[in-house]
């Protein structure tokens, strides 16, 4: 699972007063992958995933962290990347 620091990183934040909320968007964001996995959450959390894994768990951070309000005039659509970095994991645990 990516660390608080890699996320903060990837965002481009260097500040510590949101770091609690991006530690949360990591636990979603992991949860959200263990599920389209079909892996337990607990499994997710105990394995050091592989590159794509993380990368798609950093995507799904990154998504959360741009569209954290609740109101938008737009569409919003997966990113096909995110199921494209898991597809080969879908069917093979981690």
């Amino acid at each position: 699972m990516p660390t608080l620091e890699q996320a903060k990183a990837h965002l481009r934040v260097d500040h510590t007063h949101e770091d609690d909320l991006i530690q949360r968007m990591i636990d979603a964001a992991t949860y959200s992958v263990a599920d389209y996995l079909d892996m337990a959450h607990e499994d997710m959390e105990l394995l050091a995933p592989p590159a794509p894994v993380e990368a798609a768990i950093l995507l799904r951070v990154a998504d959360l962290y741009e569209n954290r309000e609740a109101v938008t005039d737009r569409s919003l659509h997966d990113n096909p990347t995110f199921a494209r970095l898991l597809a080969p994991y879908r069917s093979l645990s981690v």
